[in-house]
């Protein structure tokens, strides 16, 4: 007779009681061990050799042995069972956030500041779970994240985002001077903006980086002058490539100075104003998943790397 999958039931308890009696090997045992009376284990065991279609076991009067189908199926019973239990506990981890996996967008030079200090942590408190990591701008970061092709993304000032994002506050840092080495200022503790008024900037792309963009102009004119721009670059990295060409100076994250190539110098500017200060944030959509979340309280204490 031939047994379709929709004719099997084998259910969880099933299993666990054909285990029991093929390692008691005598029903008695089984059934005492099982917590139930002989006569409805030994049915229940006829029951699922009818489903198999096959005799699992050889009675005699001093108890049963396995057949050879027999132990074949105990052993796929076992790794059965061991599979329904991995199933439920990783399915369990994963509603939890403790496993899966996380796709993370991220703009310049953020990676090599506050990322690695988020995946050491991830890595030592949820070994389970898998970030993957994807390189964009800030507005196309905030897209991705939006359309749910990321789950969680870094930006700089991020500006007016869609209302299908929230938005954390990750770090705030300070804006400092970026002047090529050899610059008349590059050995100057700290500087006053205005002493840059008659040099030639690379200043970031309104388009591609709009906050900051806006903040150094509104910074320069408070200083009391308009940047004379020569160049524009729509990442960070950019504009240490122009700085370190020696073509021109820029404004930047202080945080970045360790990661300046030999070429750049990054000096702290003095006096207060809100147009000096520069925020990274994490954007994800309302209804992230817990390892989102999980992720994200990795971050409250951030640090860049290195310092």
């Amino acid at each position: 007779m031939t047994h379709t999958m929709e004719d099997m039931n084998l259910s969880r308890r099933l299993l666990e009681q054909f285990l029991t009696v093929a390692q008691e090997k005598h029903f008695g045992r089984a059934a005492e061990r099982l917590g139930m009376s002989q006569p409805p284990l030994s049915q229940s065991i006829q029951r699922l050799e009818r489903t198999v279609g096959v005799r699992l076991l050889d009675r005699g009067p001093g108890g049963v042995r396995l057949t050879a189908a027999g132990k074949v199926f105990a052993t796929d019973a076992q790794r059965l069972l061991d599979l329904q239990i991995a199933a439920v506990t990783r399915a369990r981890r994963v509603a939890s956030g403790k496993e899966g996996g996380v796709r993370v967008g991220y703009v310049s030079l953020l990676s090599h500041l506050y990322l690695p200090t988020m995946l050491r942590e991830a890595a030592e408190q949820l070994p389970g779970l898998r970030v993957h990591l994807h390189h964009s701008s800030s507005a196309g970061v905030a897209d991705q994240v939006r359309d749910g092709m990321l789950d969680l993304g870094f930006l700089r000032d991020p500006g007016r985002l869609s209302d299908e994002l929230v938005s954390r506050l990750i770090v705030t840092e300070r804006i400092g001077a970026a002047v090529p080495r050899g610059h008349r200022l590059a050995e100057a503790r700290s500087i006053d903006l205005v002493q840059l008024a008659d040099e030639d900037f690379v200043l970031p792309h309104p388009t591609a980086l709009p906050v900051l963009a806006e903040q150094l102009q509104l910074a320069c004119r408070e200083a009391g002058f308009t940047p004379h721009e020569v160049a524009t670059a729509d990442d960070l990295s950019g504009l240490f490539s122009y700085v370190s060409a020696g073509l021109c100076v820029s404004l930047a994250p202080e945080s970045l100075r360790h990661l300046a190539d030999s070429g750049v110098i990054l000096i702290p500017l003095q006096g207060r104003t809100n147009h000096l200060d520069t925020a990274v944030y994490a954007i994800h959509r309302p209804d992230a998943d817990a390892a989102v979340i999980r992720l994200l309280e990795m971050t409250t204490n951030l640090q860049p790397q290195g310092l």
